[in-house]
């Protein structure tokens, strides 16, 4: 008899793709990956990353589903049953506590930008009706990191509406809600290719963002595609081995992975293609990635093109449904364990651990203001969190989510989760988990901690 989830399961291979893209396409999709691309080679870039997730987030994505999915647990209840199935020692079960501490301290920032996020949508939401225009964007970023009470707000709001649908659960909360923002968030993105494409300068933002400057190519730039490709897809924090436990037996790991992989590519390209036609019409530095270009660059010419205000509101709009379907992941694990462990009630879990999420944001909230002179390993607080969390728990959660797939689970384990692949497939993907990712992760977090 097959297992099931208690938490329950996908309704098809679909929901499943649709919930996995979510959580892969986040933020960093929309300003970082393109940033990346135009800085490092352009089609050049572009290469090396699929190189990258061929040879380290495609096996990596695969071996995390299927732990996921033999378990039928959240990721430290499942590794618990593996390694007693399997007679591995117990120190297996630290990726599932490595996992979930990241994406609570990830989310706990991560809440916060999304907050500016929906700040800024509501501010074009009102320009749309009449409200005053943003005729200073830079004025306008600063006021509102500098004003904590507004933050620590907007932060709680983006927080209720994760646990809005986490809260519901897989078919009514998680299944529903990527269901409805996946499709809205593509439609969105063509939408403002579309508009780019009137600029007249979509040719150019494709030929800075596509053509290859093998020149670049160095080894900087291989570990800049590496981290991207790595932390892109969301490894290491367990929410694909969380969505992997309610993956129905009949889906394909592999194929389905490949498609979330391909997907999360496609969208960020689309972002590049969304961005840089503005940015190249209106002059703005393309070179500036990151917040400062979103919150304060694009603004700019949001106030003087035509139609502008509808743009400015379904661009941030489209940032917050990044940041949202791939906050909803980063709560699902932590919450999941409460359910299991604790007897706790779904709605009750959920909150407990936004809860939770929401008072370790409360130092990113302050490091812009109140706390701005706090500093840790020359980094602001907000600046900390992230070099522990994503810079480095991450990497080492996926080192060791590979290993333990490789070495540690049983032949018998990974041929009945990866059934219907040929034999060469199967002997390759597991010799590339055992060694290649292993050794490629290495390499990242080893460059970020020497």
């Amino acid at each position: 008899m097959e297992k099931t989830s208690i938490h329950g399961m996908w309704s098809s291979r679909t929901a499943f793709i649709l919930a996995a893209t979510g959580s892969a396409v986040g933020l960093g999709n929309i300003w970082r990956f393109p940033y990346l691309a135009s800085d490092n080679g352009g089609g050049a870039f572009v290469l090396v990353y699929l190189m990258c997730i061929a040879l380290v987030g495609l096996p990596i994505l695969i071996a995390e589903i299927l732990i996921g999915r033999h378990g039928r647990r959240s990721p430290i209840t499942t590794l618990a049953a593996l390694t007693r199935e399997t007679g591995a020692a117990k120190g297996w079960i630290s990726i599932g506590w490595i996992g979930i501490v990241a994406g609570i301290l990830i989310l706990s920032f991560y809440s916060v930008v999304g907050g500016w996020t929906l700040h800024y949508s509501w501010l074009y939401l009102m320009q749309a009706f009449g409200g005053a225009h943003i005729t200073d964007p830079a004025a306008t970023f600063s006021d509102l990191l500098a004003n904590p009470w507004e933050l620590a707000g907007w932060h709680a709001v983006f927080m209720g509406l994760t646990v809005g649908v986490v809260g519901l659960g897989v078919e009514k909360g998680l299944e529903r809600a990527v269901r409805f923002l996946m499709p809205a968030l593509l439609l969105t993105l063509l939408a403002l290719v579309a508009y780019g494409a009137t600029t007249g300068h979509l040719g150019k933002a494709a030929s800075f963002l596509f053509e290859p400057d093998f020149s670049k190519v160095n080894a900087g730039m291989m570990m800049s595609a590496m981290g991207q490709a790595f932390f892109s897809l969301s490894l290491g924090m367990c929410t694909m081995m969380t969505y992997g436990a309610y993956l129905p037996k009949d889906i394909s790991i592999p194929k389905t992975g490949a498609i979330v992989a391909l997907a999360d590519t496609a969208i960020a390209l689309l972002a590049g293609l969304a961005i840089f036609p503005i940015v190249i019409g209106f002059g703005i530095d393309p070179h500036g990635g990151g917040p400062g270009l979103i919150f304060t660059s694009l603004p700019l010419a949001f106030d003087v093109m035509t139609g502008g205000v509808i743009y400015g509101l379904m661009f941030f709009g489209l940032l917050f449904v990044a940041a949202w379907t791939s906050s909803i992941s980063l709560l699902e694990p932590a919450t999941a364990f409460l359910v299991e462990r604790r007897g706790i009630a779904r709605k009750r879990g959920s909150l407990m651990v936004a809860g939770l999420c929401w008072l370790i944001g409360l130092a990113t909230v302050f490091s812009f203001n109140i706390w701005s002179h706090v500093r840790m390993l020359d980094r602001d607080l907000m600046g900390l969190i992230e070099l522990v969390a994503n810079d480095i728990m991450l990497p080492l959660g996926g080192l060791l989510i590979a290993l333990f797939a490789g070495w540690a689970l049983k032949e018998t384990v990974l041929r009945e989760q990866l059934a219907g692949i040929s034999p060469a497939v199967f002997t390759t993907w597991r010799w590339v988990v055992r060694i290649v990712a292993p050794l490629l992760v290495l390499m990242v977090l080893l460059n970020v901690v020497l």
